[in-house]
């Protein structure tokens, strides 16, 4: 660890969204590994207990910059090496009333779009980023073709039919467009402007956590065990859209941060997930480490094979998993009884 932190004391990482799941965690391991960090955050109230917890060290600076105003990141991207675009907007679903195509476009997608640009602009102004690494979403990809027949094989290509999504509004509709079109739309500046961007798709992320709140992901993750109804929708619902639950732990979607943002070959977007499962497998999984009568899950068995989740592409650049899909319900598990989110067994 010595010998590493002392090749990375050069190096100055930028985390936006640093008190969030993904972010907080991000920051740690950086911190760890012997960089200098350059962390964002938009509500110092909500990340008091985070924020103190790093008051040890002084190779991490916090910064106040919010998305929605123009230039608020450029202080912080000032004299960074790379920077990791972790934060983003988390709206699933608006009023009825307000679902139209004109208003989502104009309220949600629009602002988060000149968000992730105004970003971008301050990279450029910076004259020191050499890369920037997106943190996208399985949301934005599909096990269904375009003829809705379900596919066997999802990878990085499956990317969700935005015409569709805009017709049907599926469950969480408004999530998978903005980051569909947002970072469609990040792609296209960088291209335009000569920035290195890479993009990193999560699965869903289990596993220890920072932040003094439960992270959705792990809510979600561990409807099965808490029985909450709308959590367990959202699971069936992320089983019926992929064609399996794809899977990867905290610690895993991190390094993965920092190995594509220093692979000189990475290149494009990349899909991060040690495996995945049909639901009612995964519900079977989480009954060997967590003994409680899992109710309402059985109907989540399905007259289709499990689609493959591919992380190929990830793995041929040469990183590998340290956390197997028992690791991340295991420690899922620990860290969510010792925050009292779920009862000892």
């Amino acid at each position: 660890m010595e010998e590493e932190e002392g090749l990375n004391l050069g190096k100055t990482y930028c985390v936006t969204g640093g008190t969030g799941f993904i972010g907080s965690s991000l920051v740690n391991l950086l911190l760890q590994n012997g960089y200098k960090v350059h962390a964002t955050f938009r509500d110092p109230a909500k990340s008091i207990k985070l924020l103190s917890s790093w008051r040890g060290t002084d190779r991490l600076r916090w910064f106040k910059a919010d998305l929605r105003e123009e230039g608020s990141f450029d202080e912080a991207v000032k004299g960074c090496d790379g920077v990791f675009h972790v934060a983003a907007s988390m709206t699933f679903d608006v009023d009825q009333q307000d679902n139209t195509e004109e208003y989502v476009q104009k309220n949600v997608i629009d602002p988060e779009i000149k968000g992730i640009i105004s970003l971008l602009k301050s990279c450029l102004k910076s004259g020191s980023v050499k890369r920037v690494v997106l943190t996208s979403t399985i949301s934005t990809l599909t096990g269904k073709d375009a003829d809705g027949e379900r596919r066997g094989f999802v990878d990085e290509s499956c990317q969700t039919f935005v015409d569709q999504i805009w017709k049907n509004k599926p469950s969480g509709w408004i999530y998978s467009l903005l980051k569909r079109l947002s970072e469609d739309a990040a792609f296209k500046f960088a291209s335009e402007n000569g920035i290195d961007i890479v993009s990193i798709i999560t699965s869903t992320v289990s596993g220890p956590f920072l932040t003094s709140y439960i992270p959705s992901s792990i809510q979600v993750f561990t409807a099965p065990i808490t029985g909450d109804p709308r959590l367990l929708m959202i699971l069936s619902n992320v089983h019926e859209r992929i064609g399996s639950v794809a899977v990867v732990h905290t610690n895993d979607i991190c390094r993965a941060h920092i190995f594509l943002m220093e692979h000189e070959n990475a290149k494009g977007r990349y899909l991060c997930c040690v495996g995945s499962c049909a639901l009612s497998e995964l519900v079977e999984r989480l009954l060997l480490h967590y003994s409680v009568n899992l109710q309402g899950c059985v109907h989540y068995k399905k007259n289709w094979m499990p689609s493959e989740v591919s992380n190929k592409k990830l793995k041929d650049l040469g990183f590998r998993f340290e956390h197997g899909i028992d690791d991340i319900i295991k420690d899922t598990v620990a860290a969510c009884v010792e925050c009292g989110f779920i009862s000892p067994t």
